[in-house]
């Protein structure tokens, strides 16, 4: 580094310090350890820098200098992650985020639509290390960019939320979520070796904050069977080994964090607490663990009933909802279903082929149909995040010349209300819709939505472990472990849906895995996925990563169908993916480098993965559809023809 720019850099690493320092923090022990810490991290983050300026990035010896030097900051920022996370996460992507360019929203794109976000900080400066033809300048960018987005989160509009307890215990809630899903994973700690002693050191530090609250909130004290709980994590994380490959991340989970949650969300019952941050848009105060199935929704299953709450008439709805689910009037020749393409005793998917056949009943589908079980925890819907909402997804495959051809709107209605039983049970509902006073196409597919969407409330032999205490087979247990770590299976499929919606659950995330078109790899599939949506080459060959939950039951796999079974599936993550498998794919997410996976953990692995089987009660088909008064109507058949 040449002399005048090191010199401009410290002066302005000073001033930055210099501001930083000049908050006063005042006389209150929690506010004061908040702004210590952050000035802590920020000096960190300029010796950080000081060091870069004197080492050779190009040695194997400099790197890894700088790669230590960057571990020793990286501490310090754990030592305030449980603020920073909640109380401006777009900025935290400044200070660690994990990708270079990112384009998911940090709230639902229901209300926002994706923009380019460019990330910066001490895991992308740790990952640049390890590229080829690296230079001084973008290392310094990386790290300079996290130092001045450090001292976003001591300006007033930021810091006034520590003067209130609320913060407090949504900011823990949204940490202990993290534990679970993502502290332990390597998710964004790129060297792992690391990751135990982070979580050790972060730990550490958290105690020490919830000191400090204790003493600045008498008023909403955290209790003390908490913080006895609390106090046995941090001594079975330091019985552990360090090595991530041999943590017990299924004893961490089901005996403390999952506990602590039930705990932590108590104590925002107990202390009304309040939310003004979006962070908290999904969350659920009422659930009593992580794996409650009530701790976030996606969706509105209800749809235009959403103000129902009365158990009589929902079932009254989920009824007709049954049998317009079988029923092929919702198609444009009356010969197609919903059960056509989702059958719901093979989970609401079609496991016979790898992907449906189309209208015509001749050509297929380009992708494979998705199980309708678990959707109400998707934000996006469709592999490639078309849809924000299951009404409007569910009315375009009903109009979709390709999949139902129904035709227009007013068609269907008149097709559906000439049956006096869809006549007579819509008048009913339509009176419980005060912003619709005439029935029309939302009332039908809500119906349709309420009853598949009632499927997703069952709970697997895992779930049953964390919520109730119960005990798993050893290879299941062993599987959960290899999936958290070795496997990296939950560095994109998250806790507790194991699916790409991660805490605090208001974002979607999508993956390039380099899906081939065939088993012989000859060619990258030419599904071009979400950047049909959203076009960027980041997004090309990109799909929602969906639920891997009753995945044993939900075959075949992949968005294009190409693998038959659980074990294809997992051989492909193994090798790498495509680019792992041989093709050129210069996007692709997912490391291209082999797992190196056992035999007997594959096979544990899998073992994991069917304990997800959730222990579904699935119901016969109608035994008849509602008569029509157009006589040609009544020679339909249940479910449909194909």
């Amino acid at each position: 580094m040449n002399k005048p720019f090191f010199i401009a850099a410290l002066l302005v690493s000073m001033v930055i310090i210099a501001n930083l320092s000049f908050k006063s923090p005042g006389n209150d022990r929690y506010v004061q350890l908040y702004h210590s810490r952050i000035n802590e991290f920020s000096q960190s983050e300029i010796d950080l820098i000081n060091f870069i300026g004197n080492e050779n990035i190009h040695t194997e010896n400099g790197k890894l200098a700088i790669k230590n030097k960057i571990a020793q900051c990286r501490l310090k920022l754990k030592g305030i992650d449980l603020w920073l996370r909640y109380l401006d996460p777009v900025t935290y992507h400044k200070i660690n985020g994990p990708l270079p360019v990112e384009w998911e929203t940090e709230v639902f794109e229901k209300f926002e639509p994706p923009y380019k976000r460019e990330g910066a900080g001490l895991s992308l400066a740790e990952l640049y290390l390890d590229e080829k033809n690296i230079e001084k300048d973008s290392l310094f960018f990386l790290v300079r960019s996290s130092l001045q987005n450090t001292k976003i989160y001591l300006e007033d509009s930021i810091a006034v939320n520590l003067n209130k307890h609320d913060h407090f215990y949504l900011a823990n809630r949204l940490f202990l979520l993290n534990l679970a899903a993502i502290y332990t994973t390597g998710f964004e700690c790129p060297e792992p070796r690391n990751i135990i002693p982070e979580l050790e050191s972060m730990l550490g530090s958290v105690k020490q904050i919830y000191t400090a609250y204790d003493e600045s909130f008498p008023a909403w004290p955290i209790k003390k069977e908490y913080l006895q709980l609390y106090s046995e994590a941090i001594l079975f994380v330091k019985g552990q080994s360090k090595d991530p490959n041999e943590f017990d991340h299924y004893s961490f989970i089901k005996n403390y964090v999952n506990p602590l949650f039930g705990l932590n969300q108590k104590m925002i019952r107990d202390y009304g607490v309040i939310s003004n941050n979006f962070n908290d848009f999904s969350l659920e105060d009422k659930a009593v663990s992580i794996f409650d199935k009530s701790l976030y929704k996606g969706q509105n299953a209800k749809g235009v009933y959403i103000a129902v709450d009365e158990e009589a008439t929902l079932a009254e709805i989920s009824a007709i909802g049954k049998l317009l689910f079988y029923d092929p009037l919702l198609s444009g020749n009356n010969k197609r279903s919903c059960v056509s393409c989702h059958k719901p005793t093979e989970y609401f998917t079609d496991t016979s082929i790898a992907t449906t056949l189309q209208f015509d009943g001749q050509q297929s589908l380009p992708r494979n149909a998705p199980s309708l079980i678990n959707v109400v925890y998707n934000h996006l819907l469709m592999l490639d995040g078309k849809h924000i909402s299951l009404m409007e997804q569910a009315k375009t495959v009903v109009g979709n010349p390709l999949e139902m051809s129904g035709g227009n709107e007013r068609d269907i209605l008149k097709k559906v209300l000439s049956c006096d039983e869809y006549k007579k049970a819509f008048k009913r509902f339509v009176k419980l819709t005060p912003n619709s006073k005439k029935i029309n196409i939302d009332h039908i597919v809500s119906a349709v939505i309420f009853y598949y969407s009632s499927f997703s409330n069952y709970y697997s032999p895992f779930d049953n472990v964390m919520n109730e205490n119960k005990n798993i087979n050893k290879d299941s247990e062993k599987g959960f472990n290899i999936f958290m770590s070795k496997a990296q299976c939950a560095t994109c499929h998250f806790v507790p849906q194991f699916n790409g919606v991660r805490p605090p659950y208001i974002s979607t995330e999508f993956e390039v895995l380099g899906v081939p078109a065939d088993t012989v790899y000859s060619k990258i599939s030419p599904d071009s996925g979400r950047t049909l949506i959203n076009p960027a080459v980041q997004t090309m060959n990109a799909f929602r990563t969906g639920t891997i939950r009753n995945a044993e039951h939900t075959k075949p796999y992949m968005h294009n169908g190409v693998f038959n079974t659980l074990e294809e599936v997992i051989s492909f993550y193994d090798a790498g993916g495509g680019v792992g498998k041989g093709l050129k794919i210069s996007n692709q997410t997912l490391s291209a480098d082999s797992l190196k996976l056992s035999n007997l953990e594959k096979e544990q692995l899998t073992a994991f993965l069917r304990s997800l089987n959730e222990n579904i009660k699935f119901e016969a088909a109608p035994v008849a559809l509602p008569v029509s008064k157009d006589k040609k109507l009544n020679t339909r058949k249940i479910g449909g023809e194909y």
